[in-house]
């Protein structure tokens, strides 16, 4: 799939239209435009967590490929299945999925179990890592709504579910040996406590 940007000012969106992959004009507030540029926007957050993964080869190595697979499910998005023909786009496929569900797991077996939910925060990296995870959340409850009134790869949706999983997770790593994990305490200030200081 080649790209060849050579002009970023077009002005063809100042009338509130965009193009999706499939040349179809559409408002920018569609919903499938909503979609996949809240994966965009999943995309940046991450960005700005790997600021603080960077003495982490493991995590960043696993976060830079997380932000190429958001690229594909985002080219993904934009570009409605065609009614007729064979459908040559880039599509997301399984594998995405399964090296998300293989390194939970592998993330996972490095901690103790949780006996509560815990609060976001923390380390800068694991409270960036828990914000990403809402954007995905968001981009996931969006990407179903789009898919109950327009076609959508099925993938797209398991792959966003996998991942907020995976950020939920690595956010503990982040956390880990740190002592910045916080557990919820339901309840806590109508009982007059600062359990959160």
């Amino acid at each position: 799939m080649s790209v060849n940007i050579d002009r970023v000012v077009t002005k063809g969106g100042d009338g509130g239209l965009t193009s999706l992959g499939n040349g179809e004009r559409v408002r920018k507030d569609a919903l499938r435009v909503e979609a996949f540029g809240t994966v965009d926007e999943a995309n940046a957050v991450i960005g700005m967590l790997r600021l603080h993964t960077r003495e982490r080869p493991t995590e960043d190595a696993s976060l830079a490929r997380i932000q190429n697979d958001l690229f594909d499910l985002g080219a993904d998005l934009c570009a409605p299945p065609a009614a007729d023909g064979p459908d040559k786009r880039l599509r997301v496929t399984d594998v995405g999925i399964l090296r998300l569900e293989a390194e939970v797991e592998a993330m996972n077996a490095t901690l103790p179990p949780l006996t509560s939910f815990i609060l976001p925060g923390g380390t800068p990296a694991a409270a960036y890592a828990h914000l990403a995870r809402t954007v995905v959340r968001r981009a996931e409850r969006l990407t179903v709504s789009l898919a109950a009134t327009e076609t959508v790869n099925p993938l797209i949706i398991r792959f966003l579910n996998r991942l907020s999983d995976h950020l939920f997770v690595l956010g503990r790593v982040l956390n880990a040996g740190s002592g910045q994990e916080v557990l919820w305490t339901p309840g806590s200030a109508s009982r007059g406590r600062d359990d959160a200081s």
